[in-house]
């Protein structure tokens, strides 16, 4: 893995699903406005301390960030945190939609 593309990569990736603009990010990381910016255009790289707390501000560990499996990381932990809640017959009710979705999905045109 290439790390130097994948931090920058990642964190963009990570911002436009919550949603926020970078400038707004780095405010809110008590940065100057341009700071995730400058990251995400690949013109510095954060500091050790920087990038933990870019992972506190996302809601993940440092492990959930590496892990290229974890395209929502956030967002899976509250479904799954949702789905926990659910009884037995809602819960198979949603796992058939899933796998009704994702068989759709394998179907489509282009998809194999």
């Amino acid at each position: 893995m290439d790390y130097l593309e994948w931090i920058p990569d990642r964190i963009a990736a990570l911002r436009t699903q919550k949603g926020v603009s970078a400038r707004d990010m780095s405010l809110s990381l008590g940065q100057s406005t341009s700071y995730i910016n400058k990251i995400e255009n690949r013109r510095a790289l954060p500091s050790m301390t920087g990038f933990l707390y870019i992972c506190e501000y996302f809601g993940i560990t440092p492990r959930e960030f590496f892990d290229p499996a974890e395209f929502a990381p956030e967002q899976g932990r509250a479904l799954l945190s949702a789905f926990s809640r659910l009884s037995p017959s809602q819960a198979d009710h949603i796992l058939k939609l899933v796998y009704d979705l994702l068989s759709s999905e394998e179907t489509k045109p282009g998809n194999g």
